[in-house]
């Protein structure tokens, strides 16, 4: 896809969600009626995120040549996201204890009782048993990501081990991930049509939480997005300009479709093709680092869900005229952020984290009830920064000697180049 291409369809893009939240609040019956093509759109995307994350993560294992280069890669995937899902946390502490948004705020919510119910009982032992599936065709059949990132990654490391025996099959995986590449180019040419149908029904279906959104929860909803704004435009770019070496602004314009995309699906997995494609053919990333940092983050990176959920946290104990004590929020500060990895492979993993948070400091958890009428909008919001943050993770870690110092381990592979 060209760059001017690209440019045109994210217009399109961008033209079809104002459209969409418009006509969904005054046309809601017509929006309804068509918002079959924003979930044929998103089940496209859907459909090729397993192949894809199978594929892209055992051409990055295997790309890596020596497989002693696998542990240091991963060190510094692991690194970046910890840090930084950290840092964005700290911005919501700080931006929730200045702001106080929830002094005055009436006692009213939504029952949430039977999804809060699913994040109960649930631990990160779960999780890291949930790694090693009983069956791997099921885990891809549920979606279950973290189980194929991990067969992916033993499977590309054994790969690398038997010589000559394995390039067939790395071929392959390189013929499969070019393949869905392909299809994502394909897709991408009816986001415009997509993002519009998706808009318009979530807008319809919601448009009586507006008033919420005005009034009430004003507040905090302004809250949570400026701390999220801080983290997207000057934590992360700060980090991709003085450790990637990049132009964040370059950087940031060449993610445009991918950033429209997660706001639309919600969803960091649904982004993922569109993600690694941008990375890799319009930002320039080692396709080495894309292949391996990329899968990862949109699982287990959630640098605007835990600062939400911190804010969240925060913002129930003000309703109910609770004082927190540094000591308890320092406990919300790393719950929040160690969740975010943790509750990546569990369902609804928002509400789960949440859980977590509030337990920790024996907050109410009736307290989701008052956010859950605007959480459909602040998981757009937060799932975009999600992205974005994967995207400056693959930069950062292709930035490393283990890939800037060892191009020749692959010809097809070019160096990093700084955005014009």
């Amino acid at each position: 896809m060209t760059r001017k291409t690209g440019n045109l369809i994210l217009i399109g893009m961008i033209t079809g969600a104002v459209l969409g939240a418009i006509g969904g609040y005054y046309l809601p019956e017509f929006f309804f009626k068509i918002s079959f093509l924003g979930t044929v759109f998103l089940n496209a995307l859907k459909m090729i995120v397993v192949p894809l994350i199978v594929a892209s993560m055992i051409m990055g294992v295997t790309s890596l040549g020596d497989i002693r280069k696998l542990g240091k890669t991963a060190g510094y995937t692991f690194l970046f996201y910890l840090t930084t899902t950290g840092l964005s946390v700290f911005v919501g502490l700080i931006m929730v204890n200045l702001l106080r948004p929830g002094i005055g705020v009436e006692q009213l919510g939504t029952d949430v009782s039977d999804i809060v119910a699913k994040g109960q009982g649930k631990t990160l032992i779960d999780v890291v048993v949930g790694l090693i599936p009983e069956n791997i065709i099921d885990a891809a059949a549920r979606a279950d990501i973290l189980p194929l990132i991990f067969f992916s990654l033993l499977f590309g490391a054994i790969l690398t081990s038997i010589g000559e025996k394995g390039k067939p099959v790395v071929a392959f995986f390189e013929a499969i991930n070019l393949v869905i590449m392909k299809m994502v180019t394909i897709i991408i040419y009816f986001a415009p049509i997509g993002v519009l149908a998706i808009i318009g029904e979530i807008v319809a279906r919601e448009r009586d939480s507006v008033q919420d959104l005005l009034s009430r929860l004003g507040m905090y909803t302004l809250t949570v997005i400026l701390a999220l704004l801080v983290h997207a435009l000057i934590t992360l770019p700060l980090l991709l300009r003085f450790i990637a070496k990049r132009r964040p602004f370059g950087y940031f314009k060449n993610m445009g479709e991918a950033l429209a995309t997660a706001f639309t699906t919600a969803s960091s997995s649904a982004t993922l093709p569109l993600t690694m494609d941008l990375v890799e053919e319009r930002n320039k990333v080692d396709s080495r680092a894309a292949s391996f940092v990329l899968p990862l983050g949109a699982t287990i990176n959630m640098d605007g869900t835990a600062m939400y959920e911190a804010v969240a946290a925060i913002f129930i104990a003000q309703v109910y005229g609770i004082d927190l004590s540094i000591g308890q929020q320092v406990v919300i500060f790393l719950t929040a952020t160690l969740a975010s990895i943790g509750a990546a492979g569990i369902p609804h993993a928002g509400t789960v984290m949440m859980v977590f948070v509030l337990t920790a400091v024996d907050l109410p958890l009736e307290g989701i009830g008052f956010i859950w009428a605007i959480d459909w909008f602040l998981d757009r919001c937060r799932t975009t920064v999600n992205v974005w943050g994967d995207s400056v993770g693959a930069a950062v870690v292709g930035s490393t000697k283990e890939f800037t110092s060892y191009t020749a381990a692959s010809d097809k592979i070019e160096p990093s180049q700084p955005n014009e």
